[in-house]
């Protein structure tokens, strides 16, 4: 939320945006059930981006990864490996692209990940070890391939992968690790 405009009229992409950063504080615990609820009503019902601000001022506190990794890339590679915080959503905006997410060393902090996906005409390599699942069903694909192995066992799982948006002549190929 910009804190220079407190004023400004709040959109519904705002409250939304709110609305899922208070989801996601009461699935961590940061939030009681009854407080969740009254904040949520107050989300939906705000006008201006300060009332909103309000709202998540003391959750901003809490370590946590940035909120959005946005990979945004035309051509080439995009690789994250290694050590890295895992964010609670990744935008992956890419044409003719390849992008590799190696979650075998990662620093998982919550059990769930949305991946944004608009690809066009590239390539998506998740390296993948046991306990992640990946789900596909908020995907549309045209003229494009899933290669999958895991199992959708969510009472297993320490990191469940949602995938949504558009693939276009694109590919999601899942990976073990090479030791």
């Amino acid at each position: 939320m910009p804190h220079d405009l407190p004023g400004l009229r709040a959109s519904h992409e705002d409250r939304d945006r709110v609305v899922d950063a208070l989801r996601v504080a009461g699935g961590d615990g940061r939030l009681t059930a009854e407080e969740l609820e009254a904040r949520l009503e107050s989300a939906l019902s705000a006008r201006t981006l300060g009332e909103l601000a309000e709202l998540t001022a003391d959750l901003r506190s809490a370590p946590a990864p940035k909120d959005v990794l946005v990979v945004e890339q035309h051509g080439g590679k995009y690789v994250r490996e290694g050590r890295w915080l895992v964010p609670a959503r990744i935008a992956l905006r890419t044409r003719e692209c390849r992008v590799t997410l190696d979650f075998t060393d990662a620093v998982i902090t919550s059990r769930a990940l949305r991946i944004d996906a608009d690809m066009v005409h590239g390539k998506l390599f998740i390296v993948s070890s046991p306990g992640i699942v990946i789900d596909t069903d908020g995907l549309t694909c045209t003229y494009s391939k899933l290669k999958l192995h895991s199992k959708d066992d969510a009472a297993d799982s320490r990191l469940r992968i949602e995938f949504a948006g558009t693939l276009l002549h694109a590919k999601i190929i899942e990976q073990r690790p090479r030791r």
